[in-house]
């Protein structure tokens, strides 16, 4: 640590009177640990020897410093899902995006400041598909003295739901981009690292995750889907929630027995242990409404276990919403809102500056070495593009005036304008090839309208923005229509989040303020689509002065 910031930690904690204390200091040690799920076992890429990883504790406008050392063969990166990283996106984590990978036996020092978040997120590795293992909850509490904006909860638990692979995630995704055709899907999902009471071939185990409560107490439940490929559906035998906040941001509260929650996304909730004392079931369970999309079909299961229960009594239990329960998740999807009060107001962008029209969807590529896929691989696209990771990272690139690393001519709109949610045309299926940045100058404001395609198949698509919150204003079934649909956004208290769900043969409108200088990844957090090529940047450029300007990287910034 740099000594003028292990001064300030110093004094910070020895006159707290004075001082709140504002920085934390955390040690991630990239490291292998042998790990035994569905009576198979496997070294796993972990942080500090534990699945899930450890929670990262902050409050609001703290500065967080985490020693990443790689005491593994990966290169590993570690992104902050979520955090704003304003003027820091050296911090930001994805590879070649805004780092090069911290390469093994290296080690790199995220510093970053939590300005103006308050809430549930998570950190992951974001290189290849590591992060299968490689992820945690980010806890940042509010101020201090700063009440929660809803009953304040008698306790909190963070629940990490994940899937599980007896192979190794990396040959899995390898031996599908070799054959061009789809990777295999997960073995089992997990609730806080455990798949739960499992029944499978040659196997039946009872690893099952416990969520302690006492009667009569309410709990505030940080829910994270950290899954690879898969969006899922939590819900608790007996226990309805009253949903107060999303990606880190406060919402108005409503009840719901089930949440819906996409790959990268966090929902906190409140749950009053009022039932008779027992035993629970707690499932987490598949949302896909393409029929003819894989899926992992086996439910996660765990036991909500009130205290002074006997082992003999029996379980409670629930039953999953169907698989391509859509009317389910909409009904979730559809009652966020905002809180949008005097304290949280949501300010959003009234009129736009930029109105990008992306269609995100698949495709088919020649690929001559591809014998399963008879000469194709399947790809994924946003606007047709699909992109190609560069060997230099792009913000180092911007910022140091590297020439042919990137081209900033994303297109605004697409290529080919047919119906999108029906049969495509012949000349849709196949992309084009490149690195491509959309630019933006300082505190313009934007709205993009996500579409998905009918390209091999309709499907739903979680799409991350990096660098930014955005405010979701629209969304709806078939094609965008610009003249009619935007006259029904929601501009007045639209929920504000950094991942959001693209509907299956549908589209989503969002706006946002491009006042973080620097290179922000937006990209499918289904990790096979994102492997595929579902992905761009924006580049945004310097405002006025320092306050509005990219700080310099940092010395030991990890070199390509």
């Amino acid at each position: 640590m740099d000594s003028w910031v292990r001064m300030l930690f110093l004094i910070a904690c020895i006159v707290p009177a004075l001082v709140e204390c504002k920085v934390r200091h955390y040690k991630f040690n990239v490291v292998l640990k042998n790990t035994t799920r569905l009576c198979s076992s496997k070294p796993i890429v972990t942080v500090n020897g534990k699945f899930p990883g450890p929670t990262l504790y902050a409050r609001e406008d703290d500065t967080v410093l985490v020693k990443v050392n790689n005491l593994v063969n990966h290169n590993v990166t570690i992104h902050w899902h979520g955090v704003r990283q304003l003027r820091t996106g050296w911090a930001d984590g994805p590879a070649y995006i805004t780092q090069c990978p911290i390469l093994s036996g290296q080690s790199y020092l995220y510093n970053f400041t939590l300005t103006g978040q308050r809430g549930t997120l998570l950190w992951h590795a974001h290189v290849n598909w590591l992060r299968s293992t490689l992820h945690g909850a980010i806890v940042i509490l509010p101020k201090r003295g700063v009440p929660y904006p809803f009953p304040k909860p008698d306790k909190e638990l963070v629940v990490i739901l994940g899937e599980w692979w007896k192979s190794d995630t990396e040959d899995v995704i390898n031996e599908a981009l070799k054959s061009g055709l789809a990777p295999n899907v997960s073995d089992a999902h997990t609730i806080n690292g455990l798949p739960g009471i499992v029944s499978v071939a040659n196997c039946s185990t009872q690893d099952v995750y416990k969520l302690p409560v006492e009667s009569g107490k309410t709990y505030l439940l940080r829910i994270i889907n950290a899954a690879l490929n898969e969006e899922l559906f939590f819900k608790i035998a007996g226990h309805p929630f009253t949903v107060v906040e999303v990606d880190a941001s406060y919402v108005k509260p409503f009840k719901t027995d089930t949440l819906s929650i996409a790959p990268g996304q966090t929902t906190n909730a409140l749950l009053t242990a009022d039932q008779n004392s027992g035993k629970y079931t707690i499932v987490a369970s598949t949302f896909m409404d393409s029929p003819v999309v894989a899926v992992d079909n086996l439910t996660a299961t765990a036991t909500l276990h009130y205290t002074g229960t006997l082992a003999t009594t029996p379980t409670l239990l629930t039953t999953p919403p169907p698989r391509n329960a859509t009317q389910v998740a909409n009904n979730f999807t559809n009652s966020l809102k905002s809180l949008n009060s005097k304290k949280y107001p949501a300010k959003v962008p009234q009129k736009v500056d930029h109105s990008l029209l992306l269609t995100v969807g698949l495709g088919i590529n020649p690929c001559p070495s591809c014998t399963a896929g008879n000469g194709s691989r399947v790809v994924a696209a946003v606007n047709n593009v699909t992109f190609v990771m560069p060997t230099t990272a792009l913000l180092q690139a911007h910022y140091f005036n590297i020439k042919g690393v990137f081209t900033t001519d994303f297109p605004g709109n697409p290529s080919h304008v047919y119906n999108y949610t029906a049969t495509p045309p012949a000349a849709a299926w196949q992309t084009t090839n490149g690195t491509k940045a959309y630019r933006l100058a300082f505190n313009s404001t934007v709205q993009v309208v996500l579409q998905d395609t009918g390209v091999i198949a309709p499907e739903s698509h979680p799409v991350h923005l990096h660098g930014f919150n955005f405010f979701v204003v629209g969304s709806g079934v078939g094609n965008y229509d610009p003249k009619t649909d935007q006259n029904n956004f929601n501009l007045a208290d639209p929920v504000e989040r950094n991942t959001i769900g693209v509907p299956t043969g549908g589209w989503v409108a969002f706006r946002f303020r491009a006042d973080n200088p620097g290179v922000w990844f937006l990209h499918c957090h289904f990790e096979v689509h994102t492997t595929w090529g579902l992905k761009m940047a924006f580049l945004v450029d310097n405002g006025k002065g320092p306050n509005e300007s990219l700080l310099p990287p940092p010395k030991d910034l990890p070199k390509c």
